[in-house]
């Protein structure tokens, strides 16, 4: 009887990550240990980390090459929304970060509209980068989020666009800049500002004023990977400026594998709800965040 064909998961990467660089396939290795050591460090002290070159310049041609040919289906967004993107809500009081809306000009490139082949999808299927991916949080038992339509977007911004402060409807998210703007589109980011037992809304109301106390910027590069905690650490990303647009992958992990966006949100960032948001729109989270 022949043998089961055994596939390497390194080779499966090889061409689309740096893999002598960032072992990802060998994390008990002395190497491996360093990168975890690099990246949990960055994520103890400023609440992010960021990998530079992570990403092949071969792969992040691919996936530009993704996004340009199916560009008349992005989804463009001109709404106003607040932190948590939900409706106004008169039961607060004006002023309440519930209550905070700012316009957002920018796109998304669904997740469902990705190939089968394309760099994005290998990245995001693969075993060895989840288990990375949760390494890097100390929290191994993280899954690939079961949204269909924000599993591992692309995000478009044209100059002029900004996308304001914002929480994310999943725990973790892993950034990959695709194309950098001329200037402006820089990640900001307020780590741990809400944690999964309370909304600290008096933290999140002074980030909104303007307090810059707590506020860190990230300047990536393309091919950079990031990862923060999107869910608890508000985040925006300032005006794109010049000629290019800004493309970033982002690739979204999960602490629960049932969940996804509520419908609201989903029609806000991604166009349209489908009938899964709706169908697990009443299942319990596993934190008390309202969103």
């Amino acid at each position: 009887m022949n043998s089961p064909v055994q596939i390497d998961p390194k080779a499966h990467l090889g061409d689309v990550l740096n893999l002598d660089r960032y072992p990802i396939h060998a994390l008990d290795s002395d190497a491996g240990q360093a990168m975890l050591a690099e990246a949990r460090a960055g994520l103890d002290t400023v609440g992010c980390c960021c990998l530079k070159g992570f990403v092949r310049t071969e792969a992040l041609a691919a996936m530009k090459a993704e996004i340009e040919a199916g560009y008349d289906q992005i989804f463009w967004s001109g709404n106003s929304h607040n932190p948590y993107f939900s409706l106004d809500d008169d039961r607060y009081e004006v002023g309440h970060p519930r209550r905070h809306f700012e316009r957002r000009t920018s796109g998304f490139f669904n997740s469902d509209l990705i190939g089968l082949d394309s760099p994005m999808t290998r990245i995001y299927d693969s075993e060895l980068m989840r288990q990375f991916v949760g390494q890097a949080l100390r929290d191994p038992d993280i899954y690939c989020w079961a949204d269909p339509l924000g599993r591992n977007p692309y995000g478009v911004m044209k100059p002029g666009d900004y996308f304001p402060w914002h929480f994310d409807g999943n725990a973790y998210t892993v950034s990959i800049l695709v194309q950098q703007a001329d200037e402006g589109g820089v990640f900001e980011y307020a780590p741990d500002l809400r944690n999964p037992e309370d909304e600290c809304y008096d933290d999140v109301r002074s980030v909104l004023d303007g307090d810059r106390s707590r506020v860190q910027q990230l300047p990536l590069k393309e091919g950079d990977l990031q990862i923060f905690k999107g869910r608890y650490s508000m985040h925006r990303v300032t005006e794109v400026v010049g000629n290019r647009n800004r493309y970033i992958a982002l690739p979204t992990y999960t602490r629960d594998p049932q969940t996804v966006n509520n419908p609201e949100r989903s029609k806000q960032i991604y166009g349209r709800a489908t009938p899964l948001h709706w169908e697990r729109a009443a299942l319990a989270k596993i934190d008390k965040l309202s969103d």
